[in-house]
């Protein structure tokens, strides 16, 4: 356990930083398999899904929660699943 308070609020504003990215990630896995799941099923809305995918990921980067080549690698390959 961290001894001086600067370590103490150093602490508890990591662990929400770790929640608040936890919670983009898991977003932006969630529409990414929505997707893939549109895309297999044939779906119609495949392009909306795609769009909002990539908003996602984007904002991730955006917010340093995945590495800048990382967002791009996805977003390459949403594209080319909404083709």
């Amino acid at each position: 356990m961290p001894v001086k308070k600067a370590a103490v609020k150093a602490n508890k504003r990591s662990i929400k930083q770790r929640e608040t990215n936890l919670q983009a990630k898991t977003a932006m896995k969630k529409a990414v398999k929505e997707l893939k799941k549109a895309v297999v099923a044939g779906s119609s809305d495949v392009k909306t899904l795609a769009i909002k995918a990539q908003s996602l990921v984007a904002k991730a980067q955006k917010n340093n929660i995945v590495h800048k080549n990382n967002a791009a690698r996805k977003q390459s390959q949403i594209a080319k699943m909404a083709k």
